[in-house]
């Protein structure tokens, strides 16, 4: 079984990642991409899935673990009655084939190790043929060869691959492990050592670069850093996770592969990236941006793949029992064709945003946006399943609605204030519009609370977002009301509910846990509506669910005390890092700023 979600660290080469658990398994790993198929699969079954495993043969005492500085690689120290080992883990930036360093460093005494190695590609479905090399072996299937290079002898057991050794005071024994596909030759050997500090220079020189200083940096940094890991540096997109199909409830279906782009992480990481002097990154993501949205606006999609791609079809990998037995594991991500009418806004939020920072491309993209504007003229009167991607029934989503009312909205002060062309009078009557409908309709007046949807009495923690859009001020008595609404239905153990699942509005089974993003949002609406002290709690306490190296997935279970959903999650960092920055700097969300 695999560990707790929380007792997984991560590391990558921002076009992969793999997650390491606390007794030094590697326990998931895509190669060559975040969405290629796992060679090591074991998170979501059993070891036979795949596992790469490095740790003392014997009892162990005590294991510890760190970041080395502000980097990604990964020192886990483990003590034993006979002696100390530190086993370092990293993934050098490729310059060709991706590469995984492992280093067993003796610090005290003797320590007998043992490596086991189980590939099985495909998601833990194909057992491929291994040969013996002179510097380690080759495990070879389909379109895909492993390379594993090692001083150390190695054996095989079954389909296992294992090595037996000892570690002294001052020893170093290094394992590489490389991929490449099946019809080419294998690369070149790397000096693992040289990797390896190569790979921390790297990361501490872009650390570096961080212009934050304010409280909280060290949170703030990590959470950079993660988002960094969670970016393909071919093409500038950023993944929201680079796992599929974690639970959201233990032993629950509720199960989705996040290894895609979604559009709805635009704005948030724009502003996390520029504000913290990633102004390379933010400018990347931005032209992400604009490839993957460029053509017609009725072909937009909610996410898309790595490089832009638009088909991303769902399946169930029917062999892999799933995290503690949470059926299906899904690959791909149906949600993909679903329309969801809060994206026109999160991409013209967005490139807004993107304009008040000088980050400009011509009229390129303003020709993308009047596409999608166009589109969106036709389509905003229409239900929706909302950006919480629901398996049920369309409705009119308050939130939908508030998000096209943003399109517009950026749209008039993009021509206001830029000089652009348009349609102005027109968009200005369709915000007016919208403003004028979610009033009345997306508004419970006998709760005095903003609804999930129209018609209904139940509120949703997306609602949080309106003062930050600039919808309404923190301070209205019908924005006071939702918030107090929110606190009384979906506020648990100071953490915050999306919605409540038990009214069946998304069309699935079971529940799920607290979402991270939406606490982190009631901090930042509690700092526009004056409320400090209350903010700073709910943000400590978000830290402290962290886990021992600061990183958070998507959800949290406040009874069981555990973290849950894919991890680490984007957004839930996105959200520490904009809140942070909030409290620190003593205003509004990051996403409130003045147009010029």
């Amino acid at each position: 079984m695999a560990a707790v979600i929380e007792d997984y660290a991560l590391i990558g080469d921002c076009q992969t990642a793999a997650l390491v658990s606390r007794q030094g398994s590697i326990d998931w790993l895509c190669l060559p991409r975040f969405d290629s198929p796992a060679c090591f699969a074991a998170l979501l079954g059993t070891p036979e899935h795949g596992r790469w495993v490095i740790a003392p043969e014997g009892a162990v005492v005590r294991v510890s673990r760190a970041y080395r500085g502000d980097t990604l690689v990964l020192d886990t120290t483990f003590e034993t009655p006979d002696g100390a080992v530190v086993l370092t883990d990293a993934m050098p930036m490729r310059t060709s084939t991706p590469d995984l360093v492992r280093i067993v460093r003796g610090v005290r005494g003797r320590v007998r190790m043992r490596m086991e190695l189980v590939v099985r590609f495909d998601y833990g479905s194909v057992t491929p043929w291994v040969r013996r090399e002179a510097d380690g072996l080759l495990a070879v299937a389909g379109p895909d060869t492993l390379h594993l290079r090692t001083p150390v002898a190695t054996a095989g057991e079954g389909f296992r691959t294992i090595a037996d050794f000892e570690v002294a005071a001052g020893d170093e024994v290094p394992f590489v492990l490389s991929w490449h596909p099946s019809h080419e030759a294998p690369p070149e050997a790397i000096d693992p050592r040289g990797a390896l500090d190569e790979t921390v220079a790297t990361w501490t020189a872009w650390s570096a670069q961080c212009t934050y200083q304010g409280e909280w940096r060290e949170a703030v940094m990590r959470s950079l850093i993660t988002l960094k890991a969670l970016t393909y540096a071919p093409t500038g997109g950023i993944v929201a996770a680079p796992t599929t199909s974690l639970p959201e409830l233990l032993g629950g279906g509720r199960n989705w592969d996040y290894r895609y782009c979604w559009l709805r992480d635009a704005t948030f990481t724009l502003a996390a990236l520029i504000q913290s002097g990633y102004l390379d990154e933010a400018r990347a993501w931005r032209a992400w941006l604009l490839r993957a949205v460029a053509g017609r606006g009725d072909e937009l999609r909610t996410m898309y793949g790595l490089a832009g791609e638009r088909r991303l079809p769902e399946s169930e990998l029917p062999w892999l029992p799933g995290f503690e037995q949470s059926r299906p594991v899904r690959i791909g991500n149906g949600a993909h064709t679903q329309f969801q009418l809060d994206v026109f806004g999160e991409v013209l939020d967005c490139l807004h945003l993107a304009r008040h920072f000088g980050l400009r491309d011509g009229l390129a993209d303003w020709r993308i946006e009047r596409e999608l504007l166009a589109r969106l003229e036709q389509v905003w009167p229409e239900p929706d399943e909302g950006l919480w991607e629901v398996r049920g029934p369309r409705r009119h989503f308050t939130h939908s609605k508030l998000m096209a009312w943003v399109a517009f909205d950026r749209a008039v002060k993009d021509v206001e204030h830029f000089g652009l062309d348009g349609p102005v009078e027109r968009w200005r009557q369709l915000r007016d519009t919208l403003h004028a409908e979610i009033c009345e309709r997306g508004f419970d007046r006998t709760r005095n609370a903003f609804v999930q949807y129209y018609g209904s009495h139940e509120v949703d923690a997306a609602l949080l977002v309106m003062p930050q859009v600039g919808f309404l001020a923190a301070t209205d008595p019908r924005f006071v009301g939702t918030v107090k609404a929110i606190e009384h239905d979906l506020v648990r153990d100071g953490l915050v509910d999306r919605y409540r699942t038990e009214t069946g509005v998304d069309g699935l089974a079971g529940g799920e846990g607290a979402f991270l993003l939406c606490t982190f949002w009631l901090v930042d609406a509690y700092v526009l509506m004056g409320r400090r002290d209350e903010a700073r709690a709910i943000f400590s306490h978000l830290l402290s669910i962290r886990n021992d190296l600061g990183l958070l997935a998507e959800e949290y279970d406040p009874v069981a005390g555990r973290q849950l959903g894919n991890f680490p999650q984007a957004f839930s960092h996105l959200g520490l890092i904009n809140s942070a920055r909030n409290l620190a700097n003593g205003h509004g969300p990051a996403r409130v700023r003045p147009t010029v």
